[in-house]
């Protein structure tokens, strides 16, 4: 062995044991005596998203609370029905806010002024085929919707691309305890702890936003499905000999 490389091992020996608070480690197993090796890892699958979430809602404003609220009424009764028309079953949208609240005038040097009440209410929306999207959003603002918020892609059954970033946590989690191992002169017995955390698949928000009183556009809606990356990551232990 080299100078250079018998320098490199014994840093990185040094390093590993002076730092236990560091996702690599060499601790002693207290019970058996023997050198574990600590490590973390990550695995990732980047699939084409199939299922979709969208805000949709509608603000009215009059002069009283209760003309605000029936005109917000009439006008999200013409947008569920439109999201009916365009094949969104009704499982699939759900009630997320409904309120009414006063409407002020400032001006410098007097009391804020009343000037009516904003009525709101909006829906979550599943699209569960990502060609629809783009006309299910395009019903919505053609029957009034004025609000159309950020739309989120993900996937129906994320169990497949889960066990995708699964097997490549636990490669890459072999390959980094193997070159640990190597470097220090060490060689891996077993392992001894595996540990999944959380898996990390979000639907992913892609910015929209319908401006109230515009009319919907000649043209239809597009929309870009992109991929969807579900990520995993492992912890595990490994026993260690010379």
């Amino acid at each position: 062995m080299s100078k250079t490389a018998a320098s490199f091992r014994a840093a990185i020996l040094a390093a590993l044991i002076a730092a236990p608070a560091c996702a690599q480690s060499l601790p002693q197993d207290p019970a058996s005596g023997a050198t574990r090796l600590d490590l973390a890892a990550e695995g990732e699958a980047r699939v084409v998203p199939d299922i979709a979430r969208v805000a949709v809602g509608a603000e009215t404003t009059a002069l009283s609370a209760r003309e605000a609220m029936a005109a917000n009424a009439e006008t999200m009764s013409r947008v569920l029905a439109a999201l009916r028309r365009a094949g969104v079953a009704e499982r699939d949208v759900q009630t997320t806010t409904i309120g009414v609240a006063p409407q002020y005038a400032y001006e410098q040097g007097r009391p804020p002024r009343l000037t009516g009440y904003q009525a709101s209410n909006e829906v979550s929306v599943t699209v569960r085929d990502l060609a629809a999207l783009g006309p299910v959003i395009d019903a919505a603002a053609g029957a009034g919707a004025t609000t159309i918020g950020a739309v989120s892609l993900g996937l129906a059954e994320p169990v497949a691309a889960r066990n995708t970033a699964r097997i490549a946590a636990v490669k890459a989690l072999e390959d980094k305890a193997s070159l640990y191992a190597r470097a220090v002169g060490y060689h891996i017995v077993r392992l001894v702890r595996l540990e999944e955390g959380a898996p990390m698949v979000a639907f992913q928000p892609r910015s929209m936003a319908l401006m109230a009183g515009k009319a919907v556009a000649a043209a239809p809606t597009p929309v870009e499905a992109g991929e969807t990356t579900v990520r995993i990551e492992i912890t595990g232990s490994f026993e260690l000999a010379r």
